[in-house]
């Protein structure tokens, strides 16, 4: 339990991220960033903007010109964390009377000017579509006025844009493929926030792919709100498509052909993919994945809840026995594959049946991992304006905590299979409890531990397992793979 509670943590957690500093940059940034990997590229890019305009990232806030939190709004208790940093800032600032904070990305979006209102320590408000206008409103903000643009966009992608690679350990990297989400699943607010589906031009994928290989980079993670929903024809909101010319229809590039893509340009290169939807999950990306030794096998593939009752009122467009069909057909066509899951827990109306047919559903797949909460309404959204929270607090304390045993006794399961086997692993650092040993992740995602020897920091090494907790894999190494 303590694993998975960890885990939930690590996802709303914030990070003040830095970079090399540049001789002729004067100004100092300090970025803090919460929430998800599409949250951390979003910060890579605001710092590449404003390495522009002469600041270099520091990890000390005293010191700071300027102070930008990137928000997350996916739970309350995420904006409350956020509003607790910015009193942490308020006293900084009432020393360094200079210092200006501005608050980035989806809480920025949902609260716009009010924000300006509620927290009086903060002076520019920038949703998630509108970093490139941060000079101008710096500008603003420099000459005394507020500065507030949460416009959100129908074509801005950051494809232009090569992100400053914060806090990198120099072996993995995020690139963006996709922005916003058309899926209006009635307890989330990422449409809100981020606005309508779009895709970015894949030979800017590409390209900036090529630029971290080049960097030395050993592993990329695609990312998106819903990579699987990927559609490039040219340009336009995914909506459109049917739209387009018959001539942008013929030549448009699905998730499964960008995959094969990035595999087949950069073969030594490992890729990975978040967040995927299942009802876009289509089989040929599972067959492209198959097709490919270096896209690694695991799926994070949120289901939120075991009801089809819950998955109606939730709007996920797919019902449980679809769900357990895609998940039939992954695992038959790829056996070694990882999956882990999304779960709400005490949605509006959620009965105990309701909860019981999720721990069901759980059983049936056994999952690897697991990001697990209890349902907490979010302002905006149709649950917060039409259904009633009606689950009793305590109730969903039990059921959160049912979800999480289950959870640690699949993850468990799960990782005993390893047991015995020898499994290649990419070394992406020091092993948090030893610092005589290394960590790192195999094809499945799962982190392994073992002595660093003769080994260094970006290494293929083959690794046999020996032991294993719920959460992590135990072993020693036997050499480099064939990928090194």
């Amino acid at each position: 339990m303590e694993h998975v509670e960890k885990i939930i943590d690590e996802k709303i957690q914030g990070k003040a991220l830095v970079t090399e500093n540049k001789k002729e940059n004067t100004k100092k940034l300090f970025i803090e960033s919460y929430g998800c990997q599409m949250n951390m590229n979003d910060s890579e890019i605001v710092a590449a903007i404003l390495d522009k305009e002469g600041y270099n990232t520091t990890q000390i806030l005293e010191e700071a010109d300027l102070v930008l939190v990137n928000t997350c709004s996916i739970r309350e208790k995420a904006e409350t964390t956020v509003r607790k940093r910015l009193q942490k800032y308020n006293a900084v600032k009432q020393v360094n009377k200079k210092m200006k904070v501005g608050v980035l990305g989806c809480m920025a979006e949902r609260l716009k000017e009010k924000f300006l209102e509620e927290e009086k320590i903060v002076d520019l408000v920038v949703g998630p579509d509108a970093y490139k206008d941060l000079p101008n409103l710096l500008d603003e903000v420099s000459e005394g006025r507020d500065a507030v643009n949460v416009i959100l966009s129908k074509e801005e992608t950051y494809g232009d844009i090569s992100p400053v690679r914060l806090n990198s350990n120099g072996v993995s990297a995020f690139v963006s493929i996709t922005r916003g989400c058309d899926n209006m699943c009635t307890f989330c607010v990422v449409p809100f926030t981020r606005g309508r589906e779009r895709s970015r031009d894949p030979k800017s994928i590409l390209e900036e792919v090529r630029q971290m290989v080049d960097k030395n980079f050993k592993e990329i993670t695609l990312l998106g709100q819903n990579v699987d929903s990927y559609l490039w024809y040219g340009g336009g909101l995914k909506k459109d498509f049917k739209k387009a010319s018959e001539m942008a229809q013929a030549t448009a590039v699905d998730f499964a052909q960008l995959l094969d893509m990035c595999a087949t340009e950069f073969p030594k290169t490992r890729f990975r993919f978040s967040t995927s939807n299942p009802q876009d999950m289509s089989l040929d990306v599972i067959h492209t994945m198959a097709k490919h030794k270096n896209i690694c096998k695991y799926i994070h593939l949120p289901v939120q809840s075991g009801s089809n009752a819950m998955l109606k009122a939730m709007n996920r467009q797919h019902t449980r026995e679809e769900y357990m069909e895609l998940v039939d057909n992954i695992y038959k066509i790829i056996p070694e594959m990882a999956l882990s899951q999304d779960m709400i827990v005490g949605f509006c109306g959620e009965t105990e049946q309701d909860h019981q047919d999720t721990l069901d559903l759980m059983e049936y797949v056994k999952y690897d991992f697991g990001f697990m909460f209890a349902y907490s309404e979010r302002p905006g959204t149709l649950a917060g304006k039409k259904m009633d929270d009606d689950v009793p607090a305590d109730v969903k304390k039990r059921r959160l905590t049912e979800v999480i045993n289950l959870q640690q006794k699949h993850a468990l399961y799960r990782t005993q299979q390893h047991l015995g086997k020898v499994e290649e692993v990419l070394i992406e650092g020091t092993s948090k409890k030893d610092p005589n040993q290394w960590k790192g992740r195999n094809t499945q995602n799962t982190v392994i531990v073992f002595p660093k020897e003769h080994y260094k920091l970006g290494d293929f090494v083959n690794v046999k397992v020996e032991d294993c907790t719920s959460a992590t894999l135990i072993g020693i190494a036997v050499g480099y793979s064939e990928n090194n």
